[in-house]
């Protein structure tokens, strides 16, 4: 369902977020079963919990407000919808430098490919 187009306006709007909130997102990947690798960069003063927060909850607001067609299609909560599962998965990298993540999220996708 993110595709079309819908991946591109989800990829900018996380990028909007990012800067509104001070940290970066140097590189991203729509997986083909509609989640998303990230490889965020943040100071530490801002928690991974805010950052999940900001960017799961602005972007489900707004790729909404972009793309009404897409409330019927996903997760469905308290009575309303969220593009979003509650779930996320982090891991620090440490001294790994950008290039390694970012070859890494590319591989993802690749291995999603191979296994359709």
């Amino acid at each position: 369902m993110l595709k079309n187009g819908i991946d591109s306006d989800l990829k900018a709007i996380l990028q909007e977020i990012a800067d509104e909130h001070g940290y970066r997102i140097p590189h991203m990947e729509v997986g083909l079963d509609d989640h998303i690798h990230l490889f965020v960069s943040a100071p530490p003063k801002i928690s991974v919990s805010s950052i999940v927060k900001q960017l799961k909850g602005t972007s489900s607001l707004r790729l909404f407000a972009m793309h009404p067609e897409l409330k019927s299609q996903y997760w469905r909560r308290k009575g309303e919808r969220s593009l979003w599962s509650p779930s996320y998965f982090v891991e620090s990298i440490g001294a790994t430098n950008e290039q390694a993540v970012a070859k890494y999220i590319d591989g993802q996708r690749e291995k999603e490919r191979e296994q359709q």
